[in-house]
């Protein structure tokens, strides 16, 4: 059987991240009420071991994976690269075919996304792509399942990304053709999306301006992330020339009259968008947050093909 890898949304197919989707909208329902540490009625994952493997700092996605797996009856291994072998220069392709022999998945947030394809290529257990410098795959599931809660399913809807075409612009850049959403980018032409992103969009209707209020006028949901992301060197010239692009009330408010404001997280409120924004009655950050579990736990049974 093929090995199921979940590295980028481009490479899956559009019935593929519906059904992901499903799965984790069933899933969370399901658990209402109960005890965040009670393994799921089904326990799918009974018995597997998730290797979590980090280079870059983490919240969000270590306890959301951590507790996916122990939800789906599964349990888990963490390490920070620094202190594996992986830390003193061995092959990337050598740590995988060790993992491989003693876990049945490893989810690994990396600085470069071309160590996560090469060793999802010498892996023979699934590898998910927790993060890279190039895409964040598990977030976006995590903001769609989040509209989807409160609006219905996403297809047909219009979504505006304000700020750096950055990883996780990109991730929701490859879901739009297949899921048929409409994206609108607002962004500095310095710091505008990969070009082979955007092709890798497919069919989909994505659009980019450098005009913020454009992008947003009339949008069913406004994302923004932070303007200085990790590696990044270029902190003042990025805040400079972001600065036109802080997602504030006047800017919401050229959104649908119901839109919600989406945003990955850790903030830098005052920069990207302002306090009266993330904590006001629009904003969905911590549903988004805590969906994080509930889409890592989707997208850990669709690798084992459990959907």
């Amino acid at each position: 059987m093929t090995v199921r890898h979940f590295l980028d949304l481009w490479k899956i197919d559009g019935a593929d991240l519906r059904a992901i989707l499903d799965e984790a909208h069933r899933r969370k329902a399901a658990r209402a009420g109960w005890p965040t540490g009670r393994v799921d009625a089904d326990a799918p994952l009974k018995d597997r071991v998730l290797a979590m493997v980090f280079e870059k700092n983490s919240t969000r996605t270590r306890f959301s994976f951590d507790a996916a797996i122990r939800q789906l009856g599964g349990s888990s291994i963490i390490a920070n690269a620094g202190d594996m072998q992986l830390g003193r220069g061995e092959p990337i392709e050598d740590t995988a075919r060790v993992l491989s022999r003693m876990v049945d998945a490893i989810m690994i947030r990396a600085n470069r996304h071309d160590d996560v394809e090469r060793l999802a290529q010498a892996a023979t257990v699934p590898v998910v792509n927790g993060l890279t410098d190039k895409s964040h795959p598990c977030q976006i599931i995590a903001d769609l399942l989040t509209i989807e809660e409160r609006r219905g399913p996403v297809r047909g809807m219009t979504l505006a990304w304000v700020g750096d075409g950055n990883n996780v612009c990109a991730s929701l850049i490859h879901a739009s053709g297949r899921l048929g959403f409409r994206l609108r980018i607002a962004c500095p032409a310095d710091y505008h999306p990969d070009l082979m992103d955007l092709a890798r969009s497919g069919d989909g209707d994505v659009s980019v301006t450098q005009d913020a209020a454009l992008a947003v006028a009339g949008a069913d949901a406004v994302f923004t992330d932070t303007w200085v992301s990790m590696g990044d060197t270029d902190h003042d010239a990025r805040l400079a020339a972001f600065e036109p692009f802080c997602v504030d009330e006047e800017l919401m408010a050229r959104a649908a009259k119901d839109a919600l404001f989406l945003h990955c997280l850790p903030a830098h409120r005052g920069e990207e968008v302002t306090d009266a924004v993330i904590d006001g009655p629009q904003s969905v950050v911590f549903d988004e947050a805590e969906n994080r579990l509930h889409a890592q736990k989707a997208v850990l049974v669709w690798c084992f093909n459990g959907i």
